[in-house]
């Protein structure tokens, strides 16, 4: 099989000849309309020049086979540069312009969200508490509260970068599962009581608002959720739609909205089970609260958590 003859030019003509059109293309692009594409394109071409230049250096006119393979990886960087012109990688949360190493968000909501993320938390309320000011596992603003489920896990607290993520989540970003489910993973991993879940169950929506919705984000974010063992259950109902909680709200009122809106279908599997209920924001417990409960006179032993975020904190 023959080969093009320009494959095996000599390095310094070819390092002339493709350099030549680097430069007419960089003339073309930064002097026209399309300004800031034009230097990506430009940037991209003579980082291609470069790789391709290393690997015709390196190629074996003598042998086909190696030569066929570096025309094969030729093609796969040109495709790689046209892909990266065409759809270029955005921040995810904000849109503006990364790298594909950036993983998903700019540095800006990177660094917003490792504010909210982390941190001392009391394990049985999830709110800030340092582990030296528990007493029994408890920290002072839950003691004495009738707390129905038996831990929780949490990211982080509701402010800031987590914020604008979780209300980008709930509200069509959908494409944001993938830090959020790093973050439920990080903190599943870190709650001390992973080994022990037999079901996750998302805290479910009102049917009409799952329509008008399109999707159940908690259950977006149990899907994501990596266990060896563990299944999702669906089995836990909202039977009766709640009226939107204010933040003004208290923790009485928001207990009263949520009183007998859950169910658990016939059938339900719960009975002996250990079971992870999953959401993304707890703000006064409510609702978890009435989950658990729920859960518990269906017969389930243990009632765990997790959240994204606890809110009614600030973000320092």
């Amino acid at each position: 099989m023959r080969l093009p003859a320009i494959i095996f030019m000599p390095t310094p003509q070819l390092s002339l000849f493709l350099n030549i059109i680097a430069l007419l293309f960089i003339i073309v692009f930064a002097a026209g309309p399309t300004g800031g594409q034009g230097r990506r394109f430009s940037a991209l071409l003579i980082l291609a020049i470069q790789v391709c230049l290393r690997i015709i250096a390196a190629m074996n006119p003598a042998d086909p086979k190696q030569a066929l393979g570096a025309v094969t990886r030729l093609g796969v960087l040109a495709w790689h540069s046209l892909n990266q012109l065409l759809w270029p990688a955005v921040c995810i949360n904000c849109r503006t312009s990364i790298s594909e190493t950036d993983n998903g968000l700019c540095p800006q909501c990177w660094d917003q969200l490792l504010v909210c993320a982390g941190g001392d938390y009391c394990r049985r309320c999830g709110r800030d508490a340092s582990k030296f000011g528990l007493v029994q596992g408890a920290c002072p603003d839950c003691q004495g509260r009738q707390i129905h489920f038996d831990a929780i896990a949490r990211c982080g607290i509701y402010g800031r970068g987590l914020q604008t993520m979780i209300l980008g989540f709930k509200n069509g970003k959908t494409e944001l599962d993938s830090v959020l489910g790093f973050l439920a993973n990080a903190a599943l991993e870190g709650s001390g009581f992973s080994a022990e879940i037999d079901f996750f169950v998302p805290v479910p929506l009102h049917w009409s608002r799952r329509v008008a919705r399109g999707y159940n984000q908690s259950h977006l974010l149990a899907a994501g959720l990596r266990h060896p063992t563990a299944r999702i259950s669906t089995d836990l109902v909202r039977i009766r739609r709640t009226r939107l909680q204010p933040a003004a709200a208290s923790a009485a009122a928001r207990a009263r909205n949520v009183a007998g809106a859950f169910a658990v279908r016939r059938g339900h599997g719960f009975a002996g089970r250990k079971i992870c209920l999953v959401d993304d924001i707890k703000t006064s417990g409510s609702t978890l609260n009435e989950c658990a409960r729920v859960l518990k006179e269906a017969g389930a032993s243990k009632v765990l958590a997790l959240v994204l975020a606890v809110a009614g904190q600030d973000a320092t």
